[in-house]
């Protein structure tokens, strides 16, 4: 594993990108050979790669992936991941912050992550190469009085693509279509808040509902209590500063708004099973 530093790194869009918005296509072979995918880190935006060509092998949160081609994979900003190799890939990816999407976009991606690569058929790869492809035309296209406009637009339909791939997993279902907003519009707030807001009732005043129907929703679409999702989520980033930072047990704590240490750990020993500092142990490299 390679050397901790205090925070994740986030890696930023390069300069030369369009206002929160860059697009690729390249081919790679072997090691990436660049320290900012190759280090554990995480994007600056909504990142989402089309596996045209090859396999590539990526880690996502302490999972270890390999993408064979024609497939599709959505990170969200918050996952922390690093690109272990590439097997003949040609990869086309893009990286769009929040501001540039659809806030109904927004919206369901939240509702999505974190979601696993995903196999397409060569049809669904067509469109989505032709579509990724005007999209690439267009960010080069720097002339255009609309140019960034254009641009978004453009990149959002591309997203839409994806999210509509992603959704065609899920079997819908009409009794649970109030459940399923209710849930994602949960955890869109929770998202943003969830190191300083624990309290469920507070994420039901913010969303205008009474707490009982709000743990109604979010239990018939999660499966658990609002409680537990919002426990889930402060342990999911404690496990992710445990694994990849070298913050103090106590910082993370801290960091998660926890001025009791000693209620965190118990906290995070209920919901993992091991303490902190045995996790930590359990998994350094």
């Amino acid at each position: 594993m390679s050397k901790k530093t205090k925070n994740i790194p986030v890696n930023k869009l390069p300069e030369e990108s369009c206002r929160g918005i860059m697009m690729m296509r390249e081919s790679f072979n072997g090691s990436p050979d660049f320290e900012q995918v190759e280090r554990s880190h995480r994007d600056g935006g909504f990142t989402f790669i089309i596996q045209e060509k090859g396999k590539t092998v990526i880690e996502i949160d302490f999972q270890t992936y390999h993408i064979q081609a024609p497939a599709i994979t959505f990170i969200h900003p918050h996952q922390v991941h690093r690109v272990i190799a590439f097997e003949s890939a040609l990869i086309c990816t893009w990286i769009i912050t929040e501001e540039n999407l659809r806030p109904e976009y927004l919206s369901l991606l939240e509702g999505l992550a974190p979601v696993t690569a995903l196999p397409v058929n060569p049809d669904t790869l067509n469109v989505l190469r032709e579509a990724s492809g005007l999209c690439i035309k267009l960010s080069e296209n720097k002339t255009e009085i609309l140019y960034h406009s254009i641009l978004k637009e453009s990149v959002n339909t591309l997203v839409a693509l994806i999210i509509s791939k992603y959704l065609a997993l899920s079997k819908p279902s009409e009794h649970y279509t109030r459940f399923e907003d209710v849930t994602r519009e949960f955890k869109t707030a929770l998202e943003k808040n969830y190191k300083s807001t624990k309290n469920p009732s507070e994420y039901a005043a913010q969303l205008n509902l009474s707490l009982s129907y709000l743990n109604e929703c979010v239990k018939a679409a999660t499966g658990k209590s609002v409680s537990s999702n919002i426990q889930q989520r402060v342990v999911l980033e404690a496990k992710r500063l445990l694994y990849y930072s070298g913050k103090s047990v106590k910082e993370i704590a801290g960091e998660l708004g926890y001025d009791d240490y000693s209620y965190f750990t118990r906290l995070f020993s209920r919901n993992v099973g091991i303490n902190p500092v045995a996790f930590r142990d359990t998994n350094r490299g």
